[in-house]
């Protein structure tokens, strides 16, 4: 318990579980909701530019686009100018999700730190982007 990467994991487990509870009844998965994120801001990107954008494997990426077809939440479409790429589009499904999948992730965060005054919140959440700056560098 005095380990930080075994606490981290625990968090983001835990994290997690009350995500996806939130979200199962909305039809996404905690695992698609970073790349939802990134079409709702940019929607027809590649999957390199969602690699490059979401911090996960490249196997990975590809999996979880394939459910998320599979799921109807996007749609892939021939590159224009690149035949090998293609460009990923959010569905009509995804697009109307999206203020209940954010208010999904705010219920999640809220019910993390429950308990906590807002400047413990505050100061936890800066503790947490310099240990992410440090495990960039490792």
């Amino acid at each position: 318990m005095d380990s930080g990467a075994y606490l981290a994991s625990q968090l983001a487990k835990g994290f997690a579980r009350s995500l996806q509870q939130r979200a199962a009844r909305l039809g996404f998965s905690p695992g698609q909701f970073p790349i939802l994120l990134e079409l709702w801001a940019e929607d027809g990107l590649t999957q390199k530019q969602l690699l490059a954008r979401v911090d996960i494997e490249q196997a990975t990426m590809a999996n979880t686009l394939s459910r998320m077809v599979r799921d109807g939440l996007i749609d892939r479409r021939p590159h224009p100018s690149d035949k090998r790429a293609q460009l990923i589009f959010l569905t009509e499904k995804a697009r109307v999700m999206r203020e209940d999948a954010v208010e999904a992730s705010r219920e999640a965060d809220h019910a993390l730190f429950e308990g906590f005054k807002s400047f413990e919140r505050e100061l936890t959440l800066e503790y947490i982007r310099r240990l992410l700056d440090n495990a960039k560098k490792l």
